[in-house]
């Protein structure tokens, strides 16, 4: 299904989300503030005209410039509105009727060097109904007159936005005795008149009037709420008045979740780069395959012409070459990145605003906690947060978040608050899987720490080039890369304490823990020295990594919120595997981890804590108030869930393979739902099947996933072939990914220069 002339459908057809929530069929609409009104009509003349409905259109766009801008004008009068500090320009001419006067107004523009305004809109009929007593030589008297008009109006066209504001409904049962007459029957004539007449005569499609009639659909469910049957409610004409906003602006402003009225943007080139890149590597496979298909069909079977019997090759089917492995992965991640890009950059397939419900959030996770349960399975082994433990974490978490993400629960503040205890349970993974990594196994050999860069960083190093997008915008990646690297360069620098070091001398144990106090002393520091941390990340090459519309604010910001949890998650690991060492837990198959006194104290304080730090996210007032206790307190409620989840031995000892297999995927996950789940870079929906949603996101959910876990091997089979274990051989793709980012960097300087 083709998105189509968002445009058209914006100014003609949606629906009601809700009760005052107007989503346009296919594209979604940007709200616009008052900064960003200023900014689109800088300098800008804007002219309505028409009768009292018109100027109510007329206070409702104004306010989107002005908001302390009251109703005090002269009702049968024009009123004039100026912003200096902008230098707009925004007209109300009382012309009720189409007639004579309002023709020679708008002639008065298409005639010598008089200054035409930038935006258009007119509208009027339900004056010529009153006056007239609904007469039909009205009605035929309004035809003659539009016709007059209309050719006056497309020439306007040209050069300025014109919009004819076709009439809404009334309600006809509120209508006082003087308009009684104008009824629904007569305006429905009336719009049909000028519909069928206005650009009939126009062949050129720059010199078309626009017809505003979405207006009408939002009228429908509304009027019943007009205080006079007439006039819209104040809701009501405010969403008009945005929607003519984003008609106007959103192709000069071009918000992110404004999808309606903007271009398919170009494609830059790196983005050709790419796709002649990903059209090679499918040829090249194709060809290869071919040749090999070939190859083995002439030795599958050779006849013994003496003995008349079939025999089998001697030869048998050559291994798959590592080239032939290459461009099998690139063919894959070729096709797959078409997908993206078709969903999320080209005008392809419709997107739509995200409405939250309760309903839309809550009902979805009990489903699928419910299938989680089901799929209960028994682990591997039993020792706390074993793999499979952690990967059915991570996997609940992850369709929790993207639960979260599709139903906008982000405009509930207890949700949100509950899911940033999820993210920071995700980065207190990290310095818990690391820590115990470098801990254990004091491998600190470069094949290691790019085998994770790797891993970590292929797709969205992909996705960066494919949807044009700066490396900060997926900013969850940019995180765990640098807290690796942090806990990395903490264990790594002199002296290396590893636990097979500190087992031989308890003081090496005191010069980890010196080393965490450093750490978290440097953390402390730079959360409060917002300058000493945007000088360390406005450095050449890290400022092009970690900028973000210009600066490395919300780099800061985003690092800032979860900034203890890293080192929480190292701290517990180094206990715990203190406590393992001295066989101080019990981790057997069934037992409790402490004994049966001391487990039931733990188990009754952990409830009370999780509850406890519940209710309190649950009373948040002020997002910005609990944000600032958040890096602080989260921890209280991932210990808890932790100690719960391991403190009975029969909780312990079993896991959900449902959840885990999620787990497997969730940095997978979490990414491509920016374009192909999601639309709009998160900020909307994406729409493959149009009209019915709950089909729409199970389509739409499967191929997500689906692709997630084939992007999942893919990289699985390419860390393998440029992050080989050979020292010698890992050297060379090393400089050939400098390679690669210096020649990327090249082309990003040209393309930079090139949009200046």
């Amino acid at each position: 299904f083709k998105g189509g002339d968002t445009c058209e459908y914006l100014l003609s057809s949606g629906r009601f989300l809700g009760e005052k929530v107007w989503q346009p069929h296919s594209c979604m609409m940007h709200k616009y503030k008052n900064s960003e009104a200023k900014n689109c009509l800088i300098d800008k003349h804007v002219v309505f005209i028409g009768d009292s409905r018109i100027r109510q259109l007329f206070y409702s766009f104004i306010k989107l410039i002005n908001p302390q801008v009251k109703e005090e004008g002269i009702k049968h009068g024009n009123i004039p509105f100026e912003d200096k500090s902008a230098s707009i320009k925004v007209d109300f001419l009382w012309y009720p009727e189409v007639n004579g006067s309002m023709r020679q107004r708008i002639k008065s523009w298409t005639e010598g060097s008089v200054a035409k305004p930038h935006i258009i809109v007119v509208g009027a009929a339900t004056w010529s109904i009153k006056i007239h007593n609904g007469s039909n030589e009205a009605l035929a008297q309004y035809k003659i007159n539009i016709t007059s008009i209309a050719p006056l109006l497309e020439k306007l066209a040209i050069s300025s936005d014109v919009y004819w504001v076709l009439q809404d409904p009334v309600y006809e049962d509120m209508l006082s005795e003087s308009r009684k007459m104008i009824t629904n029957e007569k305006i429905d004539a009336y719009n049909e008149a000028a519909v069928r007449i206005l650009n009939s005569s126009s062949r050129n499609s720059k010199a078309k009037v626009k017809v505003f009639s979405v207006s009408k659909l939002i009228a429908q469910e509304t009027i019943m709420k007009s205080a006079d049957g007439l006039h819209l409610p104040e809701s009501s004409r405010d969403t008009n008045a945005m929607i003519l906003m984003n008609v106007y602006c959103n192709k000069i402003m071009k918000p992110i979740d404004g999808s309606c009225c903007q271009p398919q943007p170009p494609l830059t080139l790196i983005q050709k780069i790419a796709f002649c890149f990903f059209t090679l590597s499918i040829i090249g496979y194709l060809i290869i395959s071919l040749i090999h298909r070939n190859n083995y069909r002439k030795n599958k079977s050779c006849t013994d012409l003496e003995s008349g019997e079939e025999k089998k090759p001697a030869i048998s089917i050559p291994n798959v070459s590592t080239l032939e492995m290459l461009l099998h992965c690139f063919c894959k991640l070729g096709l797959i990145m078409t997908y993206f890009y078709l969903c999320d950059r080209a005008n392809l397939f419709m997107k739509e605003n995200k409405f939250y419900t309760h309903s839309s959030f809550f009902i979805p996770i009990a489903y699928i906690l419910v299938l989680g349960v089901f799929y209960t399975e028994n682990t591997k082994e039993t020792k706390v947060l074993n793999r499979e433990q952690t990967d059915e974490w991570k996997g609940w978490m992850q369709l929790v978040i993207l639960i979260y993400h599709i139903s906008g629960a982000s405009t509930f503040l207890p949700v949100y608050m509950h899911i940033r205890v999820l993210v920071a349970a995700y980065l207190f993974q990290t310095g818990y899987g690391h820590f115990s990594y470098f801990w254990i196994k004091g491998d600190f050999g470069v094949y290691r720490v790019c085998q994770v860069l790797f891993r970590l960083n292929f797709l969205v190093v992909v996705l960066c080039i494919v949807m044009d997008r700066p490396y900060q915008f997926y900013y969850f990646v940019p995180l765990v890369t640098v807290w690796f690297m942090i806990i990395y360069a903490t264990l790594a620098v002199w002296p290396q304490i590893i636990q097979k070091k500190a087992n031989g001398n308890c003081l090496w144990h005191f010069g980890l823990l010196l080393k965490l106090i450093c750490l978290l002393t440097c953390i402390y520091f730079l959360s409060y020295s917002q300058g000493a941390f945007e000088k360390i990340f406005s450095f050449w090459p890290l400022s092009k990594c970690f900028e973000l519309n210009g600066n490395v604010y919300e780099w800061w910001f985003r690092w800032k919120l979860d900034r203890y949890v890293v080192f929480h998650g190292m701290l517990f690991a180094f206990i715990y595997l203190a406590l393992q060492k001295r066989q101080m837990i019990s981790e057997g198959k069934g037992d409790p981890l402490f004994s049966n006194r001391v487990s039931n104290v733990l188990l009754f304080i952990s409830i009370v804590s999780f509850l406890t730090y519940s209710i309190w996210a649950s009373s948040c007032k002020n997002k910005t108030e609990c944000n600032e206790l958040h890096p602080s307190v989260s921890v209280v409620q991932i210990l808890a869930f932790i100690l719960i989840r391991n403190i009975p031995g029969y909780v312990r000892s079993v896991y959900s393979s449902f959840f885990a297999w999620f787990g497997k995927i969730s940095l997978e996950l979490f990414i491509c739902q920016y374009h192909i789940w999601l639309a709009a870079d998160t900020k909307g929906i994406l729409v493959l099947i149009p009209g019915y949603p709950m089909f729409n996101v199970l389509v739409s959910t499967f191929i997500f996933v689906c692709v997630a876990h084939e992007i999942s091997q893919i990289t699985n089979d390419l860390a393998q072939i440029v992050v080989p274990k050979d020292n010698s051989t890992l050297l060379k793709r090393l400089l050939c990914i400098a390679g690669f980012f210096s020649g990327l960097h090249f082309f990003s300087a040209m393309q930079d220069q090139s949009r200046h």
